[in-house]
């Protein structure tokens, strides 16, 4: 199974034939849809779902499906399938469940939207939250930056998670020494094995240290 970073959240799981992208957004590249037969989306956020860029894809492949949380869902229409916090089902051809359901607190109760995370064969994006699942996580997408996070609760997240390896994502915001600074905390946390995927490569996650 192999797992493709792009812009921002967006990641690309593939086995074989299989392909599946979450969160493809603003700040994410349009290749990551292509020849995709499954789309999940966290939440409504325009930097994990790009409106524009998922309606091309679904019309240019009209099997295409679409999973995301009930309010979007209705939003987008056309087929999109609703889904909810403790939801098993299967997209393209992957075992997918549905974990969380709200979005980490900026301010005041800010933003105060639904947030789905989705664990996809051992594989979990948490999208903006940091639920922490009850189920064993092989391989943990860890937020590096947003409004609602801080360093510290990324580290205890990973701490409470505990993952075999974790990989950074939404982290369009920090700089490049953001983003080292980042990456020389995390190293830290063992027994998790933490590594950077630079944009648009891909690392095989059935060989931890095997990227290509």
């Amino acid at each position: 199974m192999r797992l493709t970073k792009y812009g921002h959240a967006c990641v690309r799981i593939e086995d074989g034939n299989r392909a599946l992208v979450i969160d493809p957004g603003t700040f994410s590249e349009t290749e990551a849809l292509s020849g995709a037969t499954a789309v999940l989306i966290t939440h409504e956020h325009e930097d994990h779902i790009d409106v524009g860029k998922l309606a091309a894809a679904r019309k240019s492949h009209p099997a295409l499906t679409v999973h995301t949380h009930a309010a979007l869902a209705a939003a987008l229409g056309n087929g999109a399938t609703a889904v909810a916090a403790g939801d098993t089902f299967t997209a393209a051809g992957f075992t997918v469940r549905a974990v969380g359901g709200e979005h980490a607190e900026i301010i005041d109760g800010l933003p105060g939207c639904p947030n789905i995370g989705f664990i996809v064969d051992g594989v979990y994006h948490p999208g903006d939250s940091l639920f922490v699942p009850v189920e064993p996580v092989d391989t943990l997408l860890v937020p590096a930056s947003g409004p609602w996070l801080k360093l510290r609760e990324a580290i205890e997240f990973v701490r409470a998670v505990r993952p075999t390896r974790a990989f950074p994502i939404h982290d369009a915001n920090l700089s490049d020494i953001g983003m080292q600074n980042f990456d020389a905390w995390l190293t830290e946390e063992h027994p998790t094995d933490y590594a950077r995927i630079p944009l648009g490569e891909s690392v095989d996650l059935n060989k931890p240290d095997s990227r290509r």
